[in-house]
């Protein structure tokens, strides 16, 4: 069986754990060429080395100069950026009459213009190519909100409308650009919760379950993939149904 993302050049930001380490593992799985950026290696990075080309580049999603320097280092070695996932998101919650100023700045600022700084490192790229696929992982928060996380919201949903306007940009040197937008999802973070609150929350999801990370990376391989090729500018919600 072909596989989807054989030879393409994939890069994950915040891919040492979490949907973003699921992401890498099946652009692995789907014969790509990975590299992930984060501020610590993946716990099984030689793993992920068995399992096909990856290399993992130290990068702090809060710094421009480390974007930058990062982008620089994969086009140089790679030559191109074939797609491009923006994963890596922070997050400092709390009721807005107690949230500092820097709370709201710092997740903005990973979230959002960390994404805006990777998308703009590779887009002249992109363009010169005359192809690529750009895939923002945003939140059902961005389309619904949620109290204590207003500055999460602010940017998961900033993030939809910037992935919209890129789209238009990009469209006409046939590079695509979609959003996902995942709902409660499996993951290190959400292990630490107790049973009774996951179920509770389970029950608030019209297909009666939290989601898998593999779920989400199913989605992100179908978009980078030639399969996506007519869409653009959209967001999917990969949500078990909370936003229909």
């Amino acid at each position: 069986m072909a596989m989807e993302l054989a030879e393409k050049i994939v890069v994950v930001t915040g891919g040492s754990r979490g949907i973003g380490h699921e992401i890498v593992l099946r652009a692995l799985q789907e014969s790509a060429e990975v590299y992930y950026l984060s501020r610590s290696e993946a716990a099984d990075h030689m793993e992920l080395k068995n399992r096909g080309k990856v290399t993992w580049i130290k990068t702090d999603m809060g710094d421009e100069d480390s974007i930058s320097d990062a982008f620089k280092t994969i086009l140089a070695e790679a030559g191109r950026v074939d797609v491009l996932v923006n994963n890596a998101g922070i997050t400092r919650d709390g009721l807005i009459m107690r949230m500092k100023t820097s709370d709201f700045e710092d997740v903005l600022k990973v979230n959002l213009t960390g994404a805006f700084i990777a998308c703009r490192s590779i887009s002249r790229a992109m363009a010169k190519a005359r192809g690529g696929a750009i895939i923002n992982i945003s939140s059902v928060v961005g389309l619904t909100g949620n109290g204590g996380q207003t500055n999460y919201a602010a940017s998961k949903a900033g993030l939809i409308g910037f992935s919209k306007s890129l789209a238009r940009e990009l469209s006409s040197r046939s590079v695509r650009v979609n959003v996902i937008a995942p709902g409660f999802i499996k993951t290190d973070m959400t292990d630490v919760l107790s049973d009774e609150l996951k179920e509770n929350l389970a029950q608030t999801i019209p297909l009666s379950r939290i989601g898998e990370a593999r779920e989400v990376a199913e989605t992100v391989v179908f978009l980078a993939s030639d399969r996506a090729s007519y869409i653009t500018g959209q967001v999917l919600a990969v949500d078990g149904g909370m936003t229909m």
